[in-house]
């Protein structure tokens, strides 16, 4: 071998060393970035896949297992979410059961939201679990349970909700309703439980501190889940004269009831929470067009990264994204993970209190410490046809949830009465 061949040798082993030492140098900052990299974190996802509102349910699973392995490629922790689906039915007594399922199985994180019916009752489960067996703690993620007792009177240190809960929406709805000239009676149409109920007490008071000359003409609940045909409520609430109606129906309590107002006639105005979930935008079609509104902490045109994401998740299930709150769960919970430096919920939890962070939509959100409800942007939005400025159409319908107001979190915050209860 001559001189040459000899120094080009030497060259390529002081290279070789060199990219080894700086790979090396590599994995150790990967490592000290990532400071949990390699574990998995199991989530157990309890919510209706069957029943009438089995839709909305498969669709929110579907999205949380999207979004599980999107952050499990960026979480500041490094860690990995798996997220495994049970079907509760909509029922408490089937929750339950999972949650035992999840207990055996050494689950730590539950995550829970079609029905504060349900969430009640979990949330009691978990507390007692949580005293009774240091070490094996359990936190409870809210998805869209949103009872203001969840985090009032009812609040728990393991409780995380993750959705803005009533009096917010409310706060939100009727601060624009203010300004909205042409409403003069309101009809109060909801499910018969504590979400539905609670819509329409908020609705009263926020209405009579800020609009008293808006007559509130009729108020009606009906069954969760159970009414397949609403022209009886649509005729009653024609009878009533009602120019609008507020209703926090979900699912295909809203969707059938808006295909009975456009098959009975009525004209009116819905103020809602959910006209972007599943089933609703096809039953809305051409009908609602600047009649239906939404208030909500997201909507199908925030551009940016969620564009992105929403184009993809439609072209990989042909179905919609619309929980945001799923990537706020995901944000929130590596972010804190990466600060307790480990995925124990005892040590997550404190982690999570008062945690702030720029979303990836909607700008800063601070997850409050005094009760656990993130305190978020809240949007209105209305039926509209879609257009070059607000493209995405849901369910392709043509149609679109366009913004038309936006309310910064101060606007729509909320004070709480939560005493919280935290482990000594």
């Amino acid at each position: 071998m001559n001189i040459g061949s000899i120094s080009a040798s030497r060259r390529g082993f002081t290279l070789g060393l060199m990219g080894a030492a700086l790979a090396a140098g590599s994995a150790g900052a990967w490592a000290q970035a990532k400071p949990l990299a390699g574990q998995t974190v199991k989530m157990m996802w309890i919510d209706p896949l069957s029943g009438l509102m089995g839709p909305v349910g498969t669709n929110q699973l579907k999205s949380l297992q999207f979004f599980a392995e999107k952050f499990s490629a960026t979480n500041p922790a490094g860690v990995k979410f798996e997220v495994i689906g049970m079907d509760n039915k909509l029922s408490p007594t089937e929750s339950l059961n999972h949650l035992k399922a999840a207990i055996d199985q050494g689950i730590r994180y539950v995550l829970q939201g079609n029905g504060s019916s349900v969430a009640i009752p979990l949330i009691d489960a978990i507390n007692k679990h949580n005293e009774r067996n240091p070490g094996k703690e359990i936190i409870f993620l809210n998805t869209a349970a949103v009872d203001p007792d969840l985090t009032n009177s009812k609040c728990s240190y393991w409780h995380f909700r993750f959705d803005a809960d009533t009096s917010m929406k409310v706060e939100a709805m009727t601060t624009f309703i203010k300004g909205q000239a042409d409403i003069k009676k309101v009809f109060l149409l909801n499910q018969n439980y504590s979400h539905g109920q609670q819509v329409a007490r908020y609705a009263k008071d926020a209405l009579k501190r800020k609009r008293p000359d808006i007559e509130i003409v009729g108020e009606d609940l009906h069954p969760l889940a159970q009414v397949r045909d609403f022209a009886p409520y649509i005729a009653k609430i024609k009878a009533s004269g009602a120019d609008s109606v507020i209703t926090g129906n979900w699912g295909s309590d809203l969707s059938l009831l808006v295909k009975a107002a456009t098959e009975g006639g009525f004209n009116g105005k819905f103020y809602t929470y959910y006209a972007g979930v599943t089933g609703t935008p096809t039953a809305l079609g051409n009908n609602g067009a600047g009649r239906v509104y939404q208030v909500s902490y997201n909507h199908y045109n925030m551009g940016g990264q969620m564009d992105t994401w929403m184009k993809e998740f439609q072209a990989k299930y042909s179905d919609d994204f619309y929980t945001g709150s799923i990537i706020r769960i995901f944000e929130t919970l590596g972010a804190a993970m990466a600060k307790a430096k480990s995925t124990d919920p005892v040590k997550v939890a404190p982690a999570l209190e008062g945690l702030k962070l720029t979303s990836t939509f909607g700008g800063e959100v601070e997850m409050r410490k005094a009760d656990h409800q993130l305190q978020q942007t809240l949007y209105i939005s209305v039926w509209q046809k879609a257009d070059a400025k607000y493209p995405y159409s849901p369910e392709k319908t043509g149609m679109t949830l366009a913004p038309v107001a936006e309310f910064a979190p101060y606007v729509s915050s909320t004070p709480t009465s939560c005493q919280m209860v935290r482990p000594s």
